[in-house]
């Protein structure tokens, strides 16, 4: 097992990886960092799963112009990690423009030799 120093940079580097690909609609990239159990707590409270996040980048319902990240903490504890995102989202969802200060908590597992995404929660600040 990589030591604690290490396994932080490495969920720093997932994190960014996942915003990258949130900003390109990646999905090939999102379905690696995605895991297939996600739970996802959306700004409206309700709750979406993997498939959904990746439709939404699919066909173009959600498009992001910025993903802009003011900070960025991480924790790691043995094969669980968790990050919190404070940044601004900008882009259009079901083609409606949007701009949004948002803060994310991520729960990250390390599995099959990488992070993987498995819960996240978003909410506006």
């Amino acid at each position: 097992m990589p030591d604690e120093e290490s396994r932080i940079e490495a969920l720093r580097t997932a994190e960014r990886r996942l915003q990258a690909a949130q900003l390109a609609s990646d999905v090939t990239e999102l379905d690696r960092l995605i895991d297939e159990r996600l739970v996802f707590t959306g700004p409206d409270g309700r709750l979406y799963g993997k498939q959904d996040d990746l439709r939404v980048h699919r066909s173009g319902e959600q498009t992001l112009t910025e993903v802009t990240e003011e900070e960025l903490a991480v924790l790691v504890d043995g094969d669980t990690g968790i990050s919190w995102f404070l940044g601004t989202l900008a882009g259009t969802l079901a083609g409606t423009p949007f701009t949004a200060r948002v803060r994310y908590t991520r729960t990250w597992i390390h599995a099959d030799g990488g992070w993987r995404l498995l819960a996240a929660h978003v909410s506006s600040v």
